[in-house]
C-alpha cells in the first residue's frame, strides 16, 4: 500500500481547480501547473472561492481557510514535481495534449509516483502507452462540480497494476469520495449510461412529439434534478455532442447521436454559456429552436410517437444492463453510480433497481415495442431475455437483478 504525501494537478481550469481544492480539503499538498500565469492565477481565485462559500456559510473559519490555501503552490513548469506520489491532469480532451503531457510527467515524477487522467471518454490505454510505467497509470473521473459531487470513476487501463488501482482507491476514499471501478469503456460509465438518455430526449423533440419544458418536467416530477435539457444546457451542446460521437463510434447505429445537438452546436446555441440552448437564457422565448426542428422534420421525415418518459428511461436501463453483461461495472456500483453522479432518484434506488420494480418482463416488452417503433435504438439487450425466460422478473417474482 503506498502513502500519498504530496500532489499535483495539472490544468487549472474548472475540474482542474476544483480537484486541487478537494486534495487540499483533505489535508494534503498539492502543486497547481497550467502553462501561464493568468490560468494558475485564475484557478487559485476558484479555489479561493469555493473555500469562501464555505466561510460564508460558517463551516469554516477564515484562519481555517487560510491554512487550506497555503497548502497549494502554483506553477507554469514542472518545479516541486520530483517528490510528488501522484499527478492528476485535468487538460483539454485532446488524445495528443495528454500524450504529450503523460510522456513529460514520466520524466519529471519519481519512478513510484501514479499518473491519473480526469478524462472523461479518452482510452486511458492509450494514453498509458505514452509512458514508460502503464502499470502507473489510471483513469479518475470526477464529476462536475468535483467539491460537492461524491462520485469517482476509477477506470484502469490494459497495463494498469492491481497496486495502482488499490493505492487510487483508497486515496478517492481519503477525499471522502465514493470510487466506483469502472473496466474501460468509451464513455466510461456514467457517461455512457446519461448519453443515451440525453440524446433520446434530443430525439423526442426533434421529432416533435413534446416540448422541451414537458419533457423536462415529466423527468423532474419522476424524481431526477433536473430535465434532460436543463441538463443538457449546463454541460454544453458542443460538449455533449463530443461524447455522443465517441459513443457512436464506439458502438455503432444503437448509439445514433440526434442530429439536432450539430445543427445547434453549428449555430452556435450551446446552453447557458452562450444564452441559448435548449432554452433561451436571454428573452425566454425558447422558439429560437423551431426553424431546426422544422427542417430536420422535412429531412429525417420524422413521425410523431407518443412521449411518456419511460422512453428515456428504458434507453439509460437497457444500457446499463449492456454494461452489466459486458463486465463493466457490477449492477449495485451501477446504481450507486447512477444515484450520487446524475441525481437518479435514491427512492427508485438506481436505473436496475427501478427496473426490478417495474418488471423485468414489463421492460422488454416495452422495449420491444419501442424497437418496433422507432427502430435499433432500442434493440434489448440480450440478457433481458435470458432473464425473463428464466423467471427472474424483479420484485414481483423475487428475483430479477437484485435477490428480495
Amino acid at each position: 500500500m503506498m502513502y500519498i504525501y504530496k500532489a499535483a494537478v495539472i490544468g487549472a481550469g474548472t475540474m482542474g481547480s476544483q480537484i486541487a481544492q478537494v486534495i487540499s480539503y483533505s489535508g494534503l499538498p498539492v502543486i497547481l501547473k497550467d502553462i501561464d500565469k493568468t490560468a494558475v492565477d485564475k484557478g487559485i481565485g476558484a479555489i479561493r472561492k469555493i473555500y469562501q462559500t464555505r466561510v460564508d456559510k460558517g463551516k469554516m473559519t477564515p484562519a481555517e481557510m487560510e491554512q487550506k490555501m497555503a497548502l497549494i503552490s502554483v506553477t507554469t513548469g514542472y518545479e516541486g514535481f520530483i517528490d510528488v506520489d501522484i499527478v492528476i491532469e485535468a487538460a483539454i480532451e485532446d488524445m495528443e495534449v495528454k500524450k504529450k503531457i503523460f510522456s513529460e510527467l514520466d520524466a519529471v515524477t519519481p519512478q513510484h509516483a501514479i499518473l491519473a487522467t480526469n478524462t472523461s471518454s479518452l482510452s486511458i490505454s492509450a494514453i498509458g502507452a505514452a509512458t514508460r510505467r502503464p502499470e502507473k497509470v489510471i483513469g479518475i473521473h470526477f464529476f462536475n462540480p468535483a467539491y460537492a459531487m461524491k462520485l469517482v470513476e476509477v477506470i484502469p487501463g490494459l497495463a494498469t497494476s492491481s497496486e495502482t488501482i488499490d493505492d487510487i482507491v483508497a486515496f478517492a476514499e481519503g477525499l471522502r469520495k465514493i470510487p466506483i471501478k469502472v473496466r474501460e469503456t468509451a464513455g466510461f460509465l456514467v457517461n455512457r449510461l446519461l448519453m443515451p438518455y440525453l440524446n433520446e430526449a434530443a430525439f423526442v423533440l426533434q421529432e416533435g412529439s413534446s416540448t422541451v419544458r414537458d419533457v423536462d418536467a415529466s423527468m423532474v416530477s419522476f424524481g431526477m434534478p433536473m430535465g434532460p435539457f436543463a441538463l443538457l444546457d449546463m454541460i454544453g451542446i458542443d460538449v455533449a455532442a463530443r461524447v455522443a460521437d465517441i459513443l457512436y463510434d464506439s458502438y455503432g447505429p444503437r448509439i445514433e447521436p440526434a442530429s439536432i445537438l450539430y445543427e445547434m452546436a453549428r449555430e452556435g446555441y450551446l446552453g447557458t454559456k452562450t444564452g441559448k440552448g435548449f432554452y433561451d437564457y436571454t428573452d425566454g422565448k425558447d422558439n429560437h429552436l423551431d426553424p431546426i426542428i422544422k427542417r430536420l422534420q422535412v429531412e429525417k421525415g420524422a413521425k410523431k410517437s407518443s412521449y411518456s418518459a419511460d422512453r428515456l428511461l428504458l434507453a439509460m436501463i437497457n444500457e446499463a444492463v449492456m454494461v452489466f453483461q459486458e463486465g463493466i461495472s457490477s449492477v449495485s456500483d451501477i446504481d450507486i453510480a447512477m444515484v450520487t453522479g446524475t441525481g437518479f432518484p435514491q427512492d427508485k434506488g438506481g436505473p436496475l433497481h427501478y427496473a426490478d420494480q417495474v418488471g423485468i418482463d414489463r421492460v422488454l416488452e416495452e422495449l420491444q415495442q419501442y424497437k418496433n417503433d422507432l427502430g435499433h435504438r432500442f434493440w434489448p439487450a440480450p440478457m433481458l431475455k435470458r432473464m425473463v425466460g428464466a423467471g427472474f422478473i424483479g420484485v414481483k417474482s423475487g428475483r430479477g437483478f437484485f435477490v428480495y
